[in-house]
């Protein structure tokens, strides 16, 4: 094999290692049928979310997985793939899954989210979460509800009196 093309797939497999490192989740989706507009769409859907969308060959996806330590995902490189990378945790399951429901074209195959690999039903199951902003807003609530009832309570004490 001639020097540079080992070079340049070296480099491909340590780009999608560092993906694989960097990310906090890793949607595997098979994009067989879809047009290139609905790519597009789908990558601008992304890119709002702070999330990003490669395609790679299976095989050099696969040897960075090997290298990351996530064998397990190998049974889901088949076809046309493409990675939907993303630093939260929820938001590229749940644009890939929104993307989804619209085009049945795209279909999810796996995900690797906080270090380990789901398959599909979890990645549907993870979309359903809300986001960031709604787990901290729900957190809020929960530890504002005590101090609310005790003010209220010392509240019907004055007023009694």
């Amino acid at each position: 094999m001639n020097q540079n093309v080992l070079e340049q797939k070296k480099a491909v497999v340590d780009e999608v290692s560092n993906i694989l490192k960097e990310s906090a989740s890793v949607v595997i989706v098979e994009y067989r049928g879809l047009k290139v507009s609905e790519i597009m769409d789908l990558k601008r859907n992304l890119l709002k979310a702070d999330s990003k969308m490669s395609v790679y060959k299976n095989t050099l996806v696969d040897r960075a997985a090997d290298a990351c330590g996530y064998s397990e995902i190998k049974q889901y490189l088949e076809g046309p793939n493409a990675v939907i990378y993303s630093k939260d945790s929820i938001s590229a399951a749940k644009i890939a899954t929104k993307f989804a429901k619209t085009h049945e074209n795209l279909v999810i195959k796996a995900a690797i989210v906080d270090g380990r690999v789901v398959g599909k039903d979890d990645v549907i199951a993870l979309s359903k979460l809300p986001g960031r902003e709604g787990l901290l807003s729900m957190l809020l609530s929960v530890l504002q509800a005590p101090v609310r009832g005790f003010a209220c309570a010392v509240k019907a004490v004055a007023d009694k009196q």
